[in-house]
């Protein structure tokens, strides 16, 4: 798959109420971020409610502006892909985060100014299915991290955790955002 390119079908019915393809060929939105030359994420599809309205003849869902998240009762799919860490990267301070987070529409989930763990540390209040396509990435949360390889998947539950490429090749990552919402208990734990 060349830089975010990724090819996209998607189906639909005909006037008759037949099976069909709507349209097929490369995702529309692809975004790239300047201090990571090599990373890319092209959002697949978005839906806006739940359940999700099915049309005969869907719409483009994901042009407009970079939002990172789903809207409310929404989801997201969406394919990363994540160059080795580089040094400009690592070596962010909590302002290049926000502004980093604020690029992928999404300023107020970056938690590196208070963990200091790692430039890309954030949380959402969202279910995250992340399916790794290719290549390593270690998935870091508060005090512990866990490298997945092709084939993993992982559940990310509303946790504070970054994705890092300690490895020399690019890691593809499929990754599904459902919008959720902490319960109480949750809630009063991370807020603090």
């Amino acid at each position: 798959m060349s830089k975010g390119k990724v090819r996209r079908v998607v189906t639909g019915h005909d006037e008759h109420g037949r099976a069909v393809v709507i349209s097929d060929g490369p995702a529309p939105y692809v975004h790239t971020v300047d201090i990571r030359p090599d990373y890319y994420s092209t959002d697949i599809f978005r839906t806006h409610e739940t359940p999700a309205i099915i049309n005969a003849q869907t719409q483009e869902t994901t042009l407009g502006p970079r939002r990172q998240l789903p809207t409310k009762h929404g989801t997201v799919l969406r394919v990363n892909c994540f160059p080795p860490d580089s040094e400009s990267l690592t070596n962010l301070d909590a302002k290049g985060s926000q502004e980093l987070f604020a690029s992928l529409g999404n300023q107020a989930g970056s938690t590196f100014a208070k963990s200091g763990r790692h430039p890309l540390m954030h949380r959402t209040e969202t279910i995250d299915y992340a399916i790794v396509l290719s290549g390593e990435i270690t998935m870091l949360l508060d005090d512990s991290e866990v490298v997945l390889t092709a084939g993993d998947i992982l559940v990310q539950c509303g946790t504070n955790h970054a994705w890092s490429n300690r490895s020399t090749e690019p890691a593809v990552v499929a990754f599904v955002l459902i919008d959720g919402q902490f319960d109480s208990d949750v809630k009063a734990l991370v807020r603090e």
